[in-house]
């Protein structure tokens, strides 16, 4: 099916909701997006009478239908020197007092900027807002998935900038005045000299910056933001305060030049509505968005306050963004006066603790998601693992942590797999950060030096299960002590930095899965581990091997087609790997184009069959092959219009198949 395919069966969507019919209205008022999209009235009126099908008898085509309609509907309006064009004349959709509401909120759009990136390949990333000011600097927020791609968390839990190939050091700021018609002014462009706070992957998407406050005789006027004092329901009219990217890879190329006529990555107003949301942390939106607008405000046109941070959408179909709430709560675990992240420095016990003092956790619980087992998955035989002092029979190997277990590989030493539950209603962010890695008394110490020291500045030790997502429970206490008990020397992997700290497919995947309508709760189990290979480079002087590929398998429950709704598991299988795997894997399937069209230098995020991944990884999942969705799909045909693959790279979230 080709773009205007798409879009004609978009249009019959569109007019069914009567959105022809209000654009033939809002015609009238000649608004100035229709120059934007170079059409006069008359024009535009003609093509809105116009029957779909008949478009090219008028010399046009249904994308360019569709982008009247829903520039006509929701406009992304150009902001020239901080004020929003086009707010006269808005339409039906909109309240009489649009521009009022508009024109109240024009002071604060001089404190949302564009996040420049310095000793990148990519110039920009996306766009940032003043929401706080403490002493001599501002706070400045965006998302987490922005300031990943020049930044990352080290396992102490602060924030660095990255090195560049060339061993350059990243670097990002924010340019407060990026508006159309408007030179390049270096004072209106101020560093971030470090992120405070970058969120762990499985806590809201959230970056926060520092930025010096503008030096005097500076043309910007920087105020913070306000957060809306609760969270507010659906249809509260609201805007987004952003910079539009070319998004070619999430929407369709030939309307999105129609829709913003070639001009992006300028200062735009997008104004909407709240729809309904998706979870307790999230918000949805119909406001005009693309790429660009990661991390923009999503500002209430009734308060005048900030009331989400916008971090993902589809053009024409919907957004999310997360509550004002969250964002309040992770500025207050910002300690004042910090110079760095929030990273406190936690007393702990002897860092070589007994093995009675983890005595009593419970480890992976196979019954987490009550109605349906998942067992511990099997290593195959040629992998020899670690036997803790408080193995049981059922469970010879597993160290036990709190919401977690750990299968530790006595030859690599290294974790083989961590097994999670996560419950996403009884998260608990953690303030404080214990300082270094602890060693698990329950086995030989000379185990546990292969992840935490390496001696390479290419190879940092991050934990195999996040603490963050480990950090929940009935009450504070648990939640801490899972959270510290991610911080032990077994749990800790050797990652390459060639692997990408900065994909946000991969550690977005939990998340995703999570809050998708097509799964059941806020319930789910994690398999995380690493694909081990001969080939793993080994750093001079390093006890084993690096893994340069990882898999996850997330399991959940959701409703089985076509039951009624009776409930069932939905087990996903996902892998972190250069393309030579996945080409072998391919060549097993003779899947033609496997040979074709690899870039061998990069790391892709796949989704693959669960016995596929079996193979590759040397773990049997038992029966959980029987509820993998892909293995399903592969099974009915393929998805229509498309051969049966057993293997597909994610472009973005949305491409998982569950």
């Amino acid at each position: 099916m080709n773009h205007e395919q798409e879009s004609l069966g978009r249009l019959e969507r569109l007019s069914g909701s009567g959105a022809i019919d209000r654009a033939r209205v809002l015609v009238d008022d000649d608004p100035p997006i229709l120059r934007e999209l170079g059409l006069t009235p008359d024009r535009a009126r003609e093509l809105l009478s116009t029957q779909p099908t008949q478009l090219e008898s008028v010399g046009s085509q249904p994308s360019q239908l569709e982008a009247i309609v829903r520039a006509l509907g929701r406009p992304p309006l150009m902001v020239v020197q901080g004020a929003v064009q086009g707010k006269h004349k808005l339409g039906a959709d909109f309240p009489a007092d649009i521009d009022g509401r508009i024109t109240a909120v024009e002071p604060l759009l001089g404190s949302v900027g564009r996040v420049e990136f310095l000793n990148h390949d990519q110039s920009w990333g996306g766009t940032a807002w003043v929401v706080q000011k403490r002493d001599d600097h501002f706070l400045v927020v965006t998302n987490r998935h922005v300031a990943r791609l020049v930044a990352r968390c080290t396992a102490r839990g602060d924030a660095v900038y990255m090195f560049a190939p060339g061993n350059v050091q990243y670097g990002a700021a924010v340019d407060f005045a990026e508006e159309l018609g408007l030179d390049p002014d270096p004072r209106t462009v101020l560093a971030i000299d470090r992120f405070v706070y970058l969120a762990d992957d499985i806590a809201a998407d959230i970056a926060i910056g520092r930025i010096a406050c503008p030096p005097a005789g500076s043309p910007l006027a920087l105020q913070p933001l306000t957060l809306a004092e609760q969270d507010i329901a659906k249809d509260e009219l609201v805007a987004v305060v952003g910079y539009p990217a070319r998004d070619s890879l999430r929407n369709d190329p030939t309307l999105m030049e129609r829709y913003f006529t070639g001009i992006y990555d300028v200062k735009r107003f997008s104004p909407g509505y709240l729809m309904a949301a998706e979870g307790p942390q999230i918000l949805r939106h119909d406001c005009t968005t693309l790429g660009g607008n990661s991390g923009s405000p999503v500002i209430s046109l009734c308060s005048g306050k900030v009331v989400g941070l916008h971090f993902a959408g589809r053009f024409g179909i919907g957004n999310s963004a997360v509550r004002a709430s969250t964002i309040r709560a992770v500025l207050d675990s910002i300690p004042q006066g910090t110079s760095r992240t929030s990273t406190v420095v936690v007393s702990l016990p002897d860092p070589s603790p007994a093995a009675a003092s983890l005595a009593g956790r419970p480890g992976y619980d196979p019954d987490f998601l009550q109605t349906h087992p998942v067992p511990l998955p099997q290593p195959g035989q040629h992998l020899p693992l670690a036997v803790p002092s408080d193995a049981s029979a059922e469970r010879p190997h597993e160290l036990k942590y709190q919401n977690f277990g750990i299968l530790f590989s006595v030859a690599r030493r290294l974790p083989l797999l961590a097994a999670a539950n996560i419950d996403a209603r009884k998260r608990r962010p953690q303030k404080r950060h214990p300082q270094g890695w602890r060693r698990d008394g329950r086995i030989a110490a000379d185990l546990q030096a292969g992840a935490t020291d390496q001696g390479d500045p290419a190879v940092a030790a991050v934990p195999l299960i996040r603490p963050a997502a480990m950090a929940w429970g009935d009450d504070e206490e648990t939640a801490a002590l899972a959270f510290a008990d991610g911080f032990h020397c077994p749990v800790a992997c050797p990652w390459h930095l060639g692997l990408g700290p900065d994909n946000a497919l991969w550690t977005g995947i939990e998340d995703h899965i999570l809050t998708s309508p097509r799964t059941h709760g806020f319930r789910c189990v994690l398999f995380h581990g690493p694909i081990l290979h001969e080939d793993d480079p080994r750093p001079e002087g390093a006890a084993a091997g690096i893994p340069m590929r990882y898999f996850k398998v997330v399991v959940m429950l959701a409703e089985i087609e076509g039951s009624g709704g009776e409930l069932g598991l939905s087990a996903s299988a996902y892998l972190l790997s250069q393309a030579d795997l996945i080409q072998r894997l391919l060549q097993e399937q003779k899947v033609i184009e496997s040979v074709e069209g690899f870039d061998f230098a990069s790391y892709r995020t796949f989704q693959l069959r669960l016995c596929d991944l079996e193979r590759i990884s040397g773990f049997d999942f038992g029966a959980l092959k029987a509820a993998d969705p892909l293995a399903a799909l592969v099974e009915r045909g393929g998805a229509p219009g498309r051969p049966p693959r057993g293997v597909i790279e994610l472009q973005s979230l949305d491409d998982i198949v569950l």
